[in-house]
């Protein structure tokens, strides 16, 4: 694991996250979230990954699918209405596979 890249990946995904999140929140209004929340959060999510990759240098399919997986612990925190709990969660999640993608770019072909 890339220590190093760990917290850079952390820090670039949550910096991405917050600021799609200040700018979606700014442009859109409420109720836009209440309907289409389900999708927009994790289009944006996916979005902001895909992002962290291209500033690190890191494999795109891999880290979208360390994405993917990273978001699935959230829902539960959607459900019980911390939101941004699960965000955090997430992005923890997300930046320890990433540091692991780092030193080995077939880890989700081996996970499966």
């Amino acid at each position: 694991m890339d220590r190093s890249l760990l917290w850079r990946a952390a820090l670039v995904q949550l910096l991405a996250v917050a600021a799609l999140s200040l700018l979606l929140g700014l442009a859109l209004p409420h109720s836009f979230f209440e309907d289409w929340g389900f999708l927009a959060g994790p289009g944006a999510w996916i979005a902001c990954a895909a992002f962290t990759a291209r500033v690190l240098d890191l494999p795109l399919a891999p880290t979208l699918t360390g994405a993917a997986l990273a978001g699935l612990p959230s829902l539960l925190f959607v459900v019980v209405g911390l939101h941004w709990a699960g965000a955090v969660v997430a992005v923890g999640l997300f930046a320890l596979w990433c540091a692991r993608v780092a030193r080995d770019p077939d880890l989700p072909a081996q996970a499966i």
